[in-house]
């Protein structure tokens, strides 16, 4: 089982750069999902929208996020457990926003 940023990235057979080791940090630091825009922020403006686009993508084509569609159509992402792979996402948690809360 993959527990650093290295060894998720080396398992996956993706090179280790800068970015993946970033935004891959960020998910494991976060308690929550986040959308681009907060990787973007929370990068310090280190890597440009399209690196993070792609980095996301790789990342959910690997199967090492997955996406949670919201009710404004936009897109958040979350880390997922240790049994998902490419394209088969087992997360057994629940995804939901509160109508309440902001």
């Amino acid at each position: 089982m993959a527990t650093t940023v290295a060894d998720i990235l080396k398992t996956n057979n993706l090179s280790i750069t800068d970015s993946r080791k970033s935004i891959l940090q960020l998910f494991k630091l976060s308690k929550g999902a986040l959308a681009h825009a907060d990787i973007e922020k929370k990068s310090s403006a280190q890597f440009d929208r399209v690196t993070i686009y792609r980095t996301l993508q790789k990342f959910v084509d690997k199967g090492i996020i997955h996406t949670i569609p919201t009710a404004d159509n936009s897109v958040l992402y979350a880390l997922c457990k240790d049994d998902c792979s490419a394209g088969h996402h087992h997360d057994n948690h629940v995804h939901f926003i509160c109508d309440t809360c902001d």
